[in-house]
């Protein structure tokens, strides 16, 4: 639930500075794929896991920063927890999951919008985020090639 929560912070921290920078469709599209990649950590999807720390670790080379370095020690924790929760057998009895509250707000936004969202959305995140992960490869070889320094937004 860690992973859901740190990707759905990443989410809200993206589009306000994109909504401020001047950039918001970029940022907000960033943002969104951040929040469903952190639905899919919460759903346990190793490829969500993988693709919100490798856009996040583009932006920390890009912009590097101590919050940055910090931020992506928590993502690539996310994914390691990721992994290894993918790895349980839900019939062990060491496999049972807790049960999903649903009580309060934040017990459905982070419980119960997930395991109701992410079948739905699992392929077009795929897809999106796959693209969006190459157009930013086809950015940063661009950005090398000409030797250009690399600008913040």
């Amino acid at each position: 639930m860690q992973g859901y929560w740190v990707c759905a912070i990443l989410a809200v921290i993206t589009i306000v500075t994109g909504i401020f920078s001047g950039h918001a469709i970029a940022l907000g599209i960033t943002g969104l794929l951040f929040w469903i990649g952190g639905v899919g950590v919460r759903e346990h999807s190793l490829y969500a896991a993988a693709t919100v720390f490798a856009t996040y670790a583009v932006g920390v080379v890009q912009r590097p920063s101590a919050l940055g370095f910090l931020i992506a020690a928590l993502l690539l924790s996310n994914l390691r927890a990721t992994w290894i929760a993918s790895q349980w057998k839900p019939n062990s009895n060491e496999g049972i999951a807790p049960p999903r509250l649903g009580e309060t707000w934040g017990d459905k936004f982070s419980d119960q919008v997930p395991l109701w969202l992410w079948p739905k959305v699992r392929i077009v995140y795929y897809v999106s985020s796959a693209c969006f992960l190459a157009l930013t490869a086809v950015g940063l070889v661009v950005l090398f090639l000409r030797g250009a320094s690399v600008r913040p937004y």
